[in-house]
């Protein structure tokens, strides 16, 4: 037995600091090679066209209306163009997005609302946080609003799936990092265009991490000094003037309760928590809830009382063919209620075919899955959409009200 146990050590080398950062300079090559083939701007990522029939069921017209109003004198709809093969006609992005604005004008930001702040978060990794940011940001865009997402992950999730590499093509001082330093107090300075029409980015890279220092240290530095510091509202503050320019704000977070974590929470009007329906998930969930509470309790004391617009637990990567999500599925709605929203999102072979490509459902392209697959998985995130613009219009009536009621 000990000459085994001698045998297995002397087959294993060692591995030193040196070995590790060799590892990671390889690692780093190969997915430059996988974005070189998969990623923007290398082989031009670009938002998908749309049919007639698909723009209708956006602005509750059908085929023939809509070829009513593009040839209708002074129309100001776009006329889209015609496909490649000359009987089909199609839309950009840009052009659906202009006839919703004027299709859906009931559905846009009033005069006197500011954009709805929403964080997507949850203590557990692999949930689906950044998949539902993306997916939620390009459906509200795609029915005319203006987005902004901000990436608060250091891995760079999302920043990856609006093809950009966040080690290569990020800096610090692009991300909300110099928010958290205090060398800026407004994040206008890290917005930037994506290939997606109607979303901008602020990116995020791995030396946001940190901030993780950096605002219990600034917050140690004020109470020494004995002045006035909230490291909780720097990023609600940091958001001020992109309220007025954006119609939602959408923030992925880390997978843990970190300070950057807090202060997207702690930012947001509405809060999304992604939960497939398995017990150790579940359990995370519950651990998540109670440590925010604590920690956002204790904190609002220290200013006005927090109160959010709306909270949703979003059942997602749900396996159907699971014994145990049903089970799971009770547990969620006995603890959660009325929270939870009346939608799953399926785990399927789409979501993992998009993920491969750096990309969502709606960037998937004709083809790369099975129409039924494609279908089964946008009209769960079509729901999805729906709903949260259900409740940001309402939080804009709510906005509107309270300011007259001010007045």
């Amino acid at each position: 037995m000990a000459n085994k146990l001698v045998d297995l050590v002397e087959g294993r080398e060692r591995v030193a600091m040196e070995e590790i950062g060799a590892q990671a300079d390889r690692a780093g090559k190969v997915l430059a090679k996988v974005r070189s083939v998969m990623l923007a701007p290398n082989v031009g990522k670009s938002a998908p066209k749309f049919t007639a029939t698909q723009l209708g069921t956006l602005v509750n017209l059908n085929t023939s209306q809509i070829d009513y109003r593009v040839k209708k004198e002074g129309s100001d709809f776009p006329s889209g163009s015609l496909n490649a093969a000359g009987n089909r006609r199609e839309f950009a992005l840009s052009e659906v997005r202009q006839w919703c604005r004027g299709m859906r004008a009931q559905r846009m930001r009033p005069e006197g609302g500011e954009a709805i702040v929403i964080s997507v978060a949850n203590f557990k990794g692999g949930v689906a946080k950044t998949t539902t940011a993306v997916t939620l940001a390009q459906g509200l865009s795609i029915r005319g609003h203006k987005v902004l997402v901000v990436d608060c992950d250091p891995q760079g999730s999302l920043t990856t799936l609006f093809g950009i590499l966040p080690d290569a093509e990020v800096e610090a001082e692009d991300t909300i990092l110099p928010l958290c330093t205090g060398d800026e107090t407004s994040a206008e300075y890290a917005i930037r265009n994506t290939y997606w029409d109607g979303i901008d980015l602020i990116p995020a890279t791995s030396a946001l991490f940190s901030a993780e220092f950096t605002l219990p240290s600034r917050q140690k530095d004020a109470v020494n000094r004995k002045e006035e510091f909230q490291f909780w509202n720097v990023l609600h503050y940091g958001l001020e003037t992109a309220r007025q320019n954006y119609d939602v704000i959408i923030v992925d977070t880390p997978p843990s309760l970190s300070y950057v974590t807090i202060n997207a929470l702690m930012a947001a009007d509405g809060i999304i928590t992604p939960l497939p329906p398995n017990a150790l998930d579940f359990a995370s969930s519950v651990q998540f809830w109670n440590l925010f509470h604590d920690v956002a309790g204790s904190l609002s004391k220290q200013g006005k009382p927090k109160v959010y617009e709306f909270i949703d637990v979003l059942l997602s990567k749900v396996d159907s063919s699971d014994a145990a999500t049903n089970v799971v599925r009770e547990w969620i709605g006995a603890a959660y209620g009325a929270k939870v929203l009346p939608i799953e999102i399926p785990k399927t072979s789409t979501a993992a075919t998009a993920s491969a490509e750096f990309g969502s459902i709606y960037d998937l392209k004709a083809g790369t899955a099975s129409s039924r697959t494609i279908k089964r998985a946008v009209d769960a995130y079509e729901r999805l959409v729906e709903t949260i613009e259900d409740q940001v219009v309402s939080a804009w009536a709510r906005q509107v009200s309270d300011m007259e009621s001010e007045q």
